[in-house]
């Protein structure tokens, strides 16, 4: 009987148990996780911030997944170091776990910049459920936030707070909100949708010290030596992978841990997925961190079957997002804001509240940009992750109502029978 363990109870970790219970009915599994929570939904903790859902409907499988699938869930209690030659994980309150097949979905940690002041009350990050519960305490005694950082996880959090009636400013070192996954013209969109609402951006500066008294904070200073009044900081520049249990050890790790399309790592009988994983980029070819929710499962689910002696392998994974800020709807998928003359770029805005931008390369689409209307913007993500050439049709991408019956007749039939 195949002893299989997990560390981390995220979304990669339940591709793995479904996985493998849908080839192995007989191993046990063990899951250990330094969080206390049954598997969750990690990108509805905007929405409990908000005060739009609760800690029971944010529950990513039923209560009686673990009971179901035969898995002993240690929560709570976090792994402390893994001896991979005697194949054992020590936990930090004594315990061990034994394993013949190992998969680490660990994750991601917030990424934390040397800033003056760190020393302070009231400074936090957004990334998980407990974050949003200790900002959720905050909110009854603090009425002016600054959110250092201007992506997704940071204007995500700016927008939860601000519903909570509290004063938010965000601060983000690029010249525009977002600057990884759009472009100039629907970076700006997405800040006029703020200012709209009263939210203030402060664009090319950053916090170099928290200002404070007797551990409280009263304010920070920028770069640019402007001073913003507040009394509590977010930190969400950004997320880095969660290697620290593999540091000093056989796992190679660039970035995050190096996988390959199996999901292993440079050590027999462990494997890697999620965000603490470089997993394949269907679209350009290496392998990379592909921090996002849907290609963290199919990693999870990969690993799961080759853990299981019954490979499928991990089919790529593309970068995109869809989300919607304070009514303004988006996406971005692929290769967005390419600066080589390789690539050919169209686009279409309509004011501040309509943006569409596709990004082609040899006339196959390797990008997209949608603001807005974005109710048929999936079959773009389908021609990229397809490699379809479109080059007989590529204005016809940046309508709104494109879909596809508006594609060639042998294009649509490819597609149909592809399905």
């Amino acid at each position: 009987m195949t002893k299989y363990a997990i560390i981390g109870n995220s979304v990669a970790a339940v591709g793995a148990i479904e996985a493998i219970r849908s080839v192995d009915a007989e191993g046990s599994i063990t899951v250990v996780a330094n969080e206390p929570y049954h598997v969750y939904s990690r990108p509805l903790i905007s929405e409990y911030l908000a005060g739009e859902t609760t800690v029971e409907r944010m529950a990513y499988r039923p209560a009686d997944f673990y009971e179901k699938n035969g898995v002993e869930a240690i929560l709570g209690v976090a792994a402390a170091g893994i001896d991979f030659d005697k194949k054992s994980i020590a936990l930090e309150d004594g315990q061990s776990v034994e394993y013949d097949k190992l998969l680490l979905a660990t994750g991601g940690k917030p990424f934390v910049p040397p800033i003056v002041g760190l020393d302070h009350q009231d400074i936090f990050t957004f990334t998980g459920l407990a974050d949003a519960m200790k900002l959720d305490e905050a909110i009854d005694r603090v009425k002016d936030f600054v959110v250092i950082g201007g992506g997704l996880i940071g204007l995500k959090c700016a927008e939860s707070l601000h519903k909570r009636g509290v004063k938010v400013t965000v601060v983000e070192l690029a010249d525009r909100v977002m600057a990884a996954v759009l472009d100039v013209d629907a970076g700006r969109i997405v800040e006029k949708s703020l200012a709209r609402k009263g939210i203030d951006v402060v664009t090319g500066d950053t916090v170099e010290e928290i200002l404070g008294e007797g551990g409280s904070i009263t304010g920070v200073r920028l770069k640019s030596e402007k001073e913003l009044p507040c009394q509590a900081v977010v930190i969400a520049i950004g997320v880095a992978p969660n290697v620290e249990l593999v540091k000093d050890s056989p796992v190679k790790v660039g970035r995050g841990i190096l996988v390959d399309d199996m999901m292993g790592t440079s050590v027999p009988d462990v494997y890697a997925a999620g965000d603490v994983a470089e997993g394949r980029d269907v679209l350009m070819g290496v392998t990379r961190i592909l921090p996002i929710w849907p290609n963290a499962y199919m990693q999870g689910r990969a690993a799961g079957m080759a853990m299981t002696g019954s490979p499928r392998g991990f089919a790529g994974g593309l970068s995109m997002n869809s989300i919607e800020l304070f009514g303004t709807p988006l996406i971005n998928v692929g290769i967005t804001d390419p600066r080589d003359e390789s690539f050919e770029i169209l686009t279409r805005s309509e004011g501040d509240h309509l943006y569409r931008k596709v990004v082609l390369r040899d006339g196959r689409l390797v990008g997209a940009i949608v603001v807005g209307e974005i109710d048929r913007a999936g079959i773009l993500t389908g021609l990229i992750r397809d490699g379809v050439d479109v080059s007989d049709f590529k204005e016809e991408l940046l309508r709104s109502d494109f879909g596809h019956i508006d594609l060639p007749a042998d294009v649509r039939e490819r597609r149909l029978f592809a399905l």
